[in-house]
């Protein structure tokens, strides 16, 4: 076996993804549905196993933080108090010949341009309209655009057609920290917390992105992974720190490549934040953000304080003084990082002289841990067997598969492509064919290759051993 290891393009991981049931287009025999996608029988296990790593090193891993799942729909003075309705758009411009948006942002950085965030949507497009000879069109290659303009990215609704608010749209939540921060106060009150501490949550959000691109890197429903920690002013800075070192070694222990990951520190600043820099990762695109850490201030429960009248300080019964906690976040979408999981994964070797794909998943995140399989399918004693270390196996570690289509070196590639760990055989030695060998199985490493012998009764301690990684 020789490695012969080379990057993956996306159309590389698209294609092994909704061929191995990762991820489906969504609504894909009507033709799709741009920006969003669906999660297929492995792509929701490995989801799943990636929400459950990152739940346990944010809360179950640490006492001064808390879960918390917040309603998607919440009252229209959260996001006007927050800025969304105001300030939350993409600069766009659409092609005059073929009709296709591009945002305005993007389309400068891709000739070097670099357009700040603060910039105003008159500045941003002076300098659109500055460079137009050197834009084109991605589906048509025209250079004539209408001019630009500011999409909000709040999705609205129609529930139940006017809020308790009057005529004022309801919203899709942009995001999932605003969630966090008006529930704040209830969670103070109601568990034992203290400053500084954290509040963690899992949850969809929805964004009328001007153009959804690169798989599942940007579309327009997703999943985020928040944490938002509550500090004392004169903490801030020292808890940032604290933070970003955390979330770095997460991502090491979650087995990305620490050649493929980087530090990028924001040039420029929203006005109420300290600080803030992004764990990239080394997409087929290039690097691009994984997960934000970004020192935010007071300003996110000093608006929510004006927005609805209450009061969100809080009292250090130590000292006797009020403040308002400044904010540090943590935030990271799932989607992001289950493709830089799959492209960090993603391997070729040469096995027997021919070219082997697999995925070289941390046995901990691999949406199936072992397959179980007959050596033969049509010997009713082999699968009989098969079948009862199947069923014992699965009451222990569920994700577990049966795979008896094809013959053996099928199901091996098979299972290597989508990124099992150990494969398990169960063959006419197992039976007793030769007495010295009854009640053992044949299991083989995913990343080697080599088989080994082992007794049924080993199987279950060896896939844990091989799935005890330091989580995120």
């Amino acid at each position: 076996m020789s490695d012969v290891r080379k990057e993956p393009s996306l159309e590389t991981i698209i294609s092994l993804a909704k061929r191995r049931g990762f991820v489906f287009p969504s609504s894909e025999i009507y033709g799709g549905f741009a920006g969003v996608y669906d999660y297929g029988p492995l792509g929701v296990e490995l989801e799943n196993n990636l929400k459950a790593q990152w739940w346990k090193k944010m809360v179950y891993d640490r006492d001064d933080i808390v879960g918390l799942d917040s309603s998607i729909f919440m009252n229209p003075r959260i996001w006007e108090a927050s800025g969304h309705t105001k300030n939350f758009s993409d600069p766009m411009a659409q092609c005059n010949v073929c009709n296709t948006r591009v945002r305005v942002d993007k389309a400068l950085q891709a000739i070097g341009i670099d357009a700040d965030e603060k910039m105003s949507e008159e500045e941003i497009s002076n300098l659109f309209d500055a460079h137009r000879s050197e834009i084109a069109c991605e589906h048509c290659g025209s250079k004539d655009f209408s001019a630009v303009r500011a999409v909000n990215l709040l999705v609205q609704s129609n529930l139940g057609d006017f809020t308790e608010q009057g005529n004022s749209p309801s919203y899709l939540r942009g995001e999932t920290c605003q969630g966090i921060y008006v529930n704040y106060k209830n969670v103070l009150d109601s568990t034992p917390v203290k400053i500084p501490f954290g509040i963690a949550q899992i949850g969809k959000a929805f964004r009328n992105e001007i153009s959804p691109r690169q798989f599942l890197f940007r579309g327009r429903e997703f999943e985020q992974m928040e944490m938002q920690y509550f500090v004392a002013p004169e903490d801030e800075m020292t808890e940032y720190k604290k933070l970003r070192e955390y979330r770095w070694d997460a991502m090491l222990a979650l087995g990305l490549q620490e050649k493929n990951l980087r530090w990028k520190q924001h040039k420029n600043l929203v006005f109420y934040a300290k600080d803030a820099w992004d764990i990239e990762y080394a997409f087929p695109w290039g690097f691009d953000e994984l997960e934000g850490v970004h020192a935010r201030g007071d300003y996110d429960l000093t608006q929510h304080t004006k927005g609805s009248g209450k009061p969100l300080e809080y009292f250090e019964q130590e000292t006797g003084r009020r403040f308002t906690p400044h904010i540090i976040e943590s935030s990271g979408g799932v989607g992001r990082l289950f493709l830089a999981m799959l492209v960090d994964a993603y391997r070729e070797d040469v096995l027997n002289g021919e070219t082997r794909v697999y995925l070289a998943f941390p046995p901990s995140i691999a949406p199936v841990k072992a397959m179980i399989s007959p050596l033969l399918k049509n010997k009713p004693e082999l699968v009989e067997k098969a079948r009862e270390v199947y069923t014992a196996l699965k009451k222990d570690i569920p994700q577990i598969m049966w795979d008896d289509n094809g013959n053996i070196g099928k199901r091996y590639r098979r299972q290597d492509e989508i990124g099992t760990p150990f494969c398990i055989t169960i063959d006419f030695d197992t039976l007793g064919e030769k007495p010295e060998l009854k009640d053992t199985v044949t299991l083989r490493d995913r990343d080697t290759a080599t088989q080994t012998r082992i007794s049924i009764s080993d199987i279950s301690s060896r896939i844990r051993v091989g799935t005890l990684n330091k989580g995120i």
